[in-house]
């Protein structure tokens, strides 16, 4: 077997045992390719690699300016391939398991005020060219700033699981895990507003059936839906047309209000691990220091006994 073979049974067995999604497969296979290219110009193969071309490979990582994160993230890829290859019996250790990553920047999510996700969620009611298109991006920002989701989740919703005006909704998140979410009252309006147009668009022969037609926002592309990609650039064309800096606004900034926004409303910190799909509460827990740093930052601008220079 090639590298590339060992790489794609590899990539196979995270699909087929652990429910690993398209993106993370991808991920894996685009960090393991960079590698297998490093170690293959100084003529060593994925199972020739010891210790120190592992560690070789991080430094020229370094050297090239990545980031901690992305570091880490190729680290960890290389550390899951060896040890499916050590299970699998394709060689008798794993070179990468006691090599500690460069860890990741601990940086505060950033996030949105009540008064930016009202603008946003104004402006994709109003600034789309088709009637079409202005409902169908309503229901897309009510449900990612009512749920929480990742916008993954978001765009592969199937239709089936918004029909009937729901209260809740089923969401399979990472590792093929499901959970429910709550909806709120504009989020079930802009379903029930959207789900008819949407349903008159897919209209088909009967016996006739298409990618598109399980899907809540359906596209022509290949995957059926819309794409992460596509709702992206949506969600900055939004944000120009309500006033707020595109560069502050993502789908995953939403998603961050949604869960500081309900910490901001007392709600209790397993309950938003529970919406957000953390595996782990640590995961969920960085949003109480958004929480403390914002409330800091009120008191120091606003309290009356507050220095001057620090309220200007």
């Amino acid at each position: 077997m090639s590298d590339s073979d060992r790489i794609s049974t590899f990539l196979e067995a995270q699909a087929a045992e652990l429910g690993a999604s398209d993106n993370t497969r991808l991920a894996y296979g685009r960090d393991l390719m960079d590698f297998v290219g490093h170690i293959a110009a100084r003529g060593v193969t994925l199972l020739e690699a010891g210790r120190d071309r592992v560690e070789d490979y991080l430094l020229h990582c370094e050297a090239q300016g990545l980031s901690k994160a992305t570091r880490a993230r190729r680290l960890s890829s290389i550390k899951q391939f060896y040890r499916f290859a050590f299970e699998e019996g394709w060689r008798g250790d794993n070179p990468a398991i006691q090599i500690n990553g460069p860890g990741k920047d601990k940086r505060l999510p950033k996030t949105l005020s009540h008064d930016e996700v009202d603008a946003l969620l104004e402006a994709a009611r109003t600034s789309a060219r088709s009637a079409t298109d202005r409902l169908r991006n309503t229901c897309l920002m009510e449900l990612l700033y009512a749920t929480g989701m990742r916008v993954s989740e978001l765009v592969t919703l199937p239709v089936a699981a918004a029909r009937g005006d729901p209260r809740m909704l089923l969401v399979l998140g990472k590792g093929g895990k499901e959970r429910m979410v709550p909806l709120s009252p504009p989020a079930r309006d802009a379903l029930v507003e959207w789900i008819p147009v949407r349903d008159a668009m897919m209209d088909t022969p009967r016996g006739t059936a298409s990618p598109q037609a399980r899907f809540l926002f359906p596209s022509r592309g290949a995957s059926g839906h819309l794409t992460r990609h596509r709702f992206y650039a949506l969600i900055k064309e939004i944000s120009l047309a309500a006033g707020v800096s595109p560069s502050k606004v993502t789908p995953h900034t939403l998603r961050h209000a949604f869960a500081t926004h309900l910490l901001e409303g007392g709600a209790d910190l397993r309950a938003i691990q529970t919406l957000l799909g953390h595996a782990d509460v640590s995961t969920t827990e960085i949003y109480t220091h958004v929480l403390q740093t914002r409330l800091s930052e009120l008191v120091r601008t606003h309290h009356p006994l507050a220095r001057a220079e620090d309220r200007d």
